[in-house]
Formats: structure tokens, sequence, C-alpha cells
């Protein structure tokens, strides 16, 4: 039932002692829930001083996201389990909930049977908790436990179990006002020799009779429960769940801001709650929702932590890395582990069943958000993109997002962060993670400086059936052009286009600057063509193409700017790809202030000197790779 768990802890078992592993159950699922459980994470790991074990019970997205999340976050001493909760859905789905957690909301009933059956104890969290203080605090409260005592509880700060809040409020049954279950421990071993499986079900389908539904999910069933056995409840004080719902008595909670320890964002209005101290609230919550999370990779103070073979590895290539080389920190980036957030936005797209389909991909940072609307309004299909932005800023992207009617309104957008950290900008690792997630038979690797032309996404939907895609090795060049107008008036036909072209309003891509970068193009011949021309590899080519989702990755060791694309165009043609010329296609890049990268470039002696070492060796790599069919890369660079 246990999916692959990864990172171990170290020993320890039982009370407070400083080594003791601390476990943790989480029940998430969805894209928003994966987004908001980081939040509680890293408010946890900035406070913990012992190694923690995480048990997330998860539909199938938030496992891919998670396990991707903490398998780069690479975090010391935290161990992650997952656990299938569609599995467990039968268990609970004969419930009726009105609650909007659905039937995840539920799934804590079953945690003495999800969990590993030696697992004695466990702190279980709602993912919309911030903690304010060492989790080992919480875990040590096990120890006042007595008699028959198996759920510790904070008493719940609304009046809802009291039933007054409205004309024919008839709440669950409850013991006061009640408990609730935002944070709960519970002492595993014991439940199940309380056989609390057949506890909980006997309540919930006697209740169910008269009350029909559940309103606050597993809640009402904990609650009706312990109505009937007060004995099975540790009542916590209620500082290690003060909850901000609109009807609570949480400020009687605590004297002083400084004796809070949890606070449970529990009403749907999250920070807009009244409360007078909810500034202070707010403040702690977005400090970790923008704290750098890299900054959490700290190893723990005293406890030995097992062998991790992901970072041993990382080690070993880094200490083998010469320091007194001068490009040392451009060879130091490839193998830099970058924690990444796949899926970042809610996300619905299955391709078309006729195995045409096509995904755009593409990169940016902060600085290229307004690309965003544009391209979308250009391509209605699937589109991946990797976005390279600290903790802050993937905040402020998430606003700008939840802003904008044009993205909101899209759900076939991947949108992937990878976390900044180290000086370059690692342009080829953002392809390759955006190029990962496309679930498309194709993809067509752009840039996000470029509008494609209005119909693209369908014209190369067609023109897969029409070169046979399927069957041969090709890659598919869309003709690139630029303006440096701000307000261009888009051409809807290449007739337009070639009108602008003669005008002088628009240009062949970097045709100033660099011309061989599209020269094989042969712009000349495409302004008469009408069927797809072959053309052949030259030296520095980089069109940008459409490709079988199968094809190779980027090269990493090209970081910034700089040989990212030409590195791999090559590739393709080491690989017998036929590079084809669509006639019909193209795409304009819009004019924007040059990125940093290209500055350093052009102002920075060694970072050519690196660029061109690099540039060398990847061809070095490739004729060991090829052999004989690569030396012409060799010869070609020579000429150049």
């Amino acid at each position: 039932r246990r999916a692959a768990g990864f990172r171990t802890a170290g020993p320890g078992s039982g009370g407070g002692e400083p080594c003791t592993t601390i476990h943790v159950a989480i029940v998430c699922a969805g894209y928003n829930a994966s987004r908001d459980v980081v939040t509680l994470v890293k408010s946890v790991l900035f406070h913990r001083r012992n190694p923690l074990h995480f048990h997330f019970i998860t539909d199938s997205i938030a496992q891919q996201i998670l396990s991707s999340l903490f398998h780069t976050w690479m975090v010391p001493a935290v161990r992650v389990d997952f656990y299938d909760a569609d599995e467990l859905k039968s268990e609970v789905s004969w419930i009726p909930n009105k609650h909007y957690s659905g039937i995840y909301g539920l799934m804590k009933l079953v945690l003495t049977k999800t969990l590993p059956s030696d697992l004695q104890r466990v702190i279980v969290l709602d993912t919309d908790i911030t903690f304010a203080t060492d989790i080992a605090e919480l875990w040590a409260v096990f120890h006042k436990f007595k008699g028959q005592q198996v759920l510790g509880l904070v008493e719940n700060q609304s009046d809802w179990y009291l039933g007054n809040l409205w004309k024919n409020h008839r709440p669950w049954p409850a013991l006061g006002r009640g408990f609730n279950t935002g944070v709960i421990l519970l002492l595993l071993d014991r439940l199940r020799k309380l056989r609390w499986e057949q506890m909980w079900r006997l309540t919930a389908e006697r209740e169910l009779m008269s009350m029909l539904s559940t309103s606050l999910a597993d809640q009402d069933i904990f609650n009706a429960v312990i109505k009937q056995n007060p004995f099975l409840v540790h009542q916590l004080p209620c500082f290690w769940n003060v909850q901000l719902s609109d009807h609570t008595r949480s400020e009687k909670c605590y004297k002083d801001v400084s004796d809070l320890k949890v606070i449970h964002w529990n009403s749907p209005k999250k920070l807009r709650v009244k409360n007078k101290h909810v500034e202070f609230f707010r403040n702690l919550y977005l400090t970790f929702l923008e704290y750098d999370g890299n900054l959490l990779r700290r190893e723990l103070f005293g406890c030995p932590s097992e062998a991790d073979h992901n970072s041993e590895n990382l080690q070993k290539t880094l200490s083998e890395l010469d320091e007194d080389d001068p490009c040392y920190e451009f060879r130091r980036e490839r193998f830099t582990v970058h924690r990444t957030h796949l899926y970042f936005l809610h996300y619905e797209y299955e391709p078309s069943s006729d195995n045409t389909d096509v995904t755009l991909v593409a990169q940016l940072s902060m600085d290229r958000l307004q690309m965003l609307e544009a391209i979308c309004k250009h391509w209605e299909g699937p589109i991946s993109l990797a976005l390279y932005l600290s903790d802050a800023e993937a905040q402020q992207f998430l606003r700008y997002a939840q802003g904008s009617e044009v993205l909101m309104s899209r759900g076939n957008v991947g949108y992937h962060i990878v976390y900044k950290e180290g000086q370059f900008y690692p342009v080829n690792l953002l392809r390759n993670v955006a190029m990962r997630q496309v679930n498309t038979p194709y993809m067509f690797l752009s840039d996000i400086d470029f509008l494609p032309m209005y119909g693209l996404y369908e014209y190369l939907r067609k023109s897969v059936v029409q070169l046979d895609m399927a069957n041969t090795k090709k890659a598919l060049v869309v003709p690139a052009f630029e303006t440096l107008r701000y307000r261009l008036s888009y051409p809807k036909s290449k007739a337009e286009l070639l009108s602008q072209l003669d005008m002088g309003t628009l240009f062949t891509f970097r045709y100033h600057v660099w011309t061989k970068g599209h020269a094989p193009t042969n712009f000349a011949k495409w302004r008469t063509a009408t069927t797809p021309y072959r053309v052949q590899w030259e030296a520095d080519f980089e069109p940008y193409v459409m490709v079988r989702r199968d094809s190779p990755e980027y090269d990493r060791r090209f970081v910034g700017f700089g040989w990212n694309k030409v590195a791999h165009i090559m590739e393709l043609d080491a690989q017998e790809y036929e590079f084809v010329v669509l006639p019909n296609a193209y795409m304009i890049h819009m004019p924007h202030a040059p990125s940093f990268d290209i500055t350093k470039f052009r102002s920075n002696k060694q970072y050519r000197v690196c660029l061109k070492t690099l540039k060398e060796e990847f061809q070095q790599n490739m004729s060991r790779r090829y052999g004989f069919a690569a030396l012409k890369y060799m010869t070609a660079e020579n000429n150049s």
C-alpha cells in the first residue's frame, strides 16, 4: 500500500530525546492543497531540531507534486512516505459529506489502518496550519496521556456544536463545544487495540440515520465518538490549535501572542478573518509563505543522519571538480539540484485521441510574466512552462495569475516552478523540466519572447499527419522573425508578414546580430515556398522546432546566455533528425530589455572564455558518442 519514500532519519523512539524521529501525517489532495501544505512544512522545518518523518495520504496529483518537491529539496533528516488515497476511498465513500474537503476530509478516520502497523504514535495536521514553535513540544505531550486517553485534541473555538448559530441549525452530537480535528495526537497502537475502526463506523452509521450527512467531515464523526466515550480524549491546551474561523473565541486562548504555538486558518476567507491579532498571524504566515526554502536544507545539530545516496553521490561529484579551475562555478551549476514545484496551479488536460497533439514548451523568469497572456491568446493548445523564481516571486506570480482572466480561463497550461539558487540562469535545466511534463506526443520548443502566429497549433497538428511525424525522425522548423516595435500589428497571414518584411517593420530573427543562427532556414526560399522543404544542418544553426516527445533533452552545462540551443540542434542532427521548414508557419520575437545574462556575456571576458571551453568539451563528448558522424561539428567550428 505504501508508495516509495526517500530520505532517512536518525534513530530513536518515544519521548522528547534530542534525536527522536517525529511522525507527522497529512491528508493532501489536488493542486491547491499541495501548494498550501508547503507553507506548513516550511514552518515545521524552520523550528524543528529533530528528524522528521512525513506520512502523506495523497491522490496521484499531490503525490507527483510532493514527491518531486521533496526529492529536489534534499532536506537532511527528513523522510517522506506516500499512501494512495484512492485505495482508501471505499472505506469512507459511504458517508455523505457536505464539507468542501469532500471525500478526502474523511480520510483521517482510517489512519490506524493506513499507516504502518508498527507506527505507535503520530501527529495529524490539516494543510492550513502554521507552526510558531518546535513540533517536538507537541510530540512531548504524548507523555501526558493517562488511562485510556488515545486522542489529543483542542476544544473547538467556534460555537458550531452548541447549535445556536442560526434557526434550525442542527449540528452533530459533541461534548460541550466539541473538538477541532485540525491538529490531532493519535496513539495508534492503543487505538488499534480498542478496535477504533469498528467504533467510529458504528457511531457514524447510527448518527447518519438522523443526520443524513456530515457537515464538517471527519470532525463530526470524531466528536460523536467522543460524546459517547469521553475517556478517549486528552484535551490539549488551546494554543496548540488557535482557530481563525469567523465565529471563534480564539482570542481567549492566549494572554499574549508569544504564547501561540499553532495557528489554524480554518476559514474559507483564510487571511481576511476578523480577529484583533490577525495582523500578527498574517505576518507569521506570510513569513513562511515567502521564506527561502533552500535555507531549510541545514544539517541537524547533534543528530547523526543516516546516509542518503542522492546527496552522497552529489557531494562526490562536486568534490571531483577542481575549485581552482576558472570555470569552476560554471561546472558546478550543472550539478546543482534546484528545488522544483511541478504544477503550481490547477491543471486539467487530456491530449486529443488522434495522436497529433502538441504542447508549446518555454521557460521564463519574473521579468517576462507579461508575455504569458499574449502567448495564451495566440496558442490555444497545451503549454508547459518552467518559471525560475524565488519563493517570494512565486507568490507574486500566484497573485498575478489569479488576477488574470486570460490565465485563469485556461486549464491546459502547466506552470512548473524551479526555485532560484546560485548566480546563473539555468536555461537548459528549465527547458528540460518543462519538456518532462509534456503529456502530448509532440512538443514545439519555443521561447517566451516569441508570439506564434494565430492558428499555429492547428497547423502543426495537420503537419504531423502530412509529414508522417510518427514514423520518421523529423524536426519541423517554424521560421522566426523579429520586430523592434512594441506595438506591432501582428500579421494575420504569410502575405501580410511578407509585406511587413518589405516595409522594414519586421526582420528575419537576429538579422542584425547573428545571421548564422537562422541562415539555413533559407528565408529567400521560404518567401515563395508552398510545400515543406528539407534543409541541412550548418554550424550555429538554432531554429525553433517541433519534435516528438522522445527527443533528446538539452545539455545542462550551458547556462545563462550562449550556445544553449545550438548544442541541442547539433545533437538532433547527430541523431539523424531531418530538418524540414514549414512554408506557412511563422513566429515573431517581441522586443524587451536585454536579459541579465546577455549583458554579463557582453561585458565579462571570463564568461566568454568559459563558454568557449564548455563548447569544446561538448564537441569532444559528441565525437565520443556519435563517432565519425560527429567530426563535421569539429571542423565546422574551426571554420566559424
